[in-house]
């Protein structure tokens, strides 16, 4: 696709931008992009996603607003308590962006659902809460070859990667999801109805997911493939670390 005069202006701080420039931000317009929830980490993914002006975003949730959301999932407003969540977040991205074309699913994603939206996808946003989903989500990207962007928040810590099963330069895919948590480890699922949650984490690991997204779509900069990123919001301190890919992987090791 080519920009319309009306894009090159309204994205002129991206375009002017080396690393993006017209044809990178011409990718951006042309994307799809599909979020797996619209909580605290989708709702500014999403924002961002849209301002940034992804072609098509996909957001499927299963949940509805109540009180509590709003410290944190922005956005939700007070008149959306009651309402589903992807439709809230829908209302929100259209007024930010009404180009975007906009697809919701009101319900709780299985692996079937997954695997035909992942499928429909150039980008996958797992702003889930918990790790059923997650895996499921990383087993379609996997199968897809569509890369993953993940985040994470709970309590003052956060985490962001990049699980891209496609091959790199040098011909080699990257980790998966269940490299760096294999389904069959045991785990404490963590909720933020029990944990608690800080307001302004959610917001810099949706961005930062967002960030990571457009990164991808642009062909730009370094995302976060093969590392992970570890924020610890009460000592506002980042540290990345490197990931490598289980050769028994059950998920990928046989690409």
């Amino acid at each position: 696709m080519s920009l319309t005069d009306d894009q090159l202006l309204r994205y002129s701080r991206h375009i002017l931008l080396d690393e993006i420039g017209i044809e990178g931000q011409d990718r951006i317009c042309a994307a799809r992009a599909l979020v797996v929830g619209a909580g605290g980490l989708g709702s500014p993914a999403a924002l961002y996603l849209a301002s940034a002006g992804v072609g098509t975003l996909t957001l499927v949730d299963g949940d509805s607003v109540d009180l509590t959301n709003l410290q944190r999932q922005i956005a939700h407003r007070e008149s959306s308590i009651g309402r589903n969540k992807v439709d809230s977040a829908a209302e929100a991205v259209a007024a930010l962006n009404a180009d975007v074309v906009l697809h919701t699913v009101p319900q709780r994603a299985d692996a079937d659902l997954l695997d035909q939206l992942v499928a429909e996808a150039d980008v996958v946003l797992d702003c889930s809460d918990n790790f059923a989903t997650r895996h499921a989500i990383n087993r379609c990207c996997v199968r897809r070859q569509v890369p993953l962007v993940s985040g994470a928040a709970i309590r003052f810590s956060g985490q962001v990667s990049v699980f891209d099963p496609r091959p790199d330069a040098s011909g080699q895919p990257g980790p998966c999801y269940a490299c760096l948590f294999p389904e069959d480890a045991p785990v404490e699922e963590v909720r933020c109805a029990t944990m608690g949650v800080f307001a302004p984490l959610v917001g810099l690991v949706g961005s930062l997911q967002a960030a990571e997204a457009l990164k991808v779509l642009a062909g730009t900069g370094r995302p976060l493939r093969g590392r992970l990123l570890l924020i610890d919001a009460l000592d506002t301190e980042f540290q990345t670390i490197a990931l490598a890919r289980n050769p028994r992987c059950a998920v990928c090791a046989s690409l």
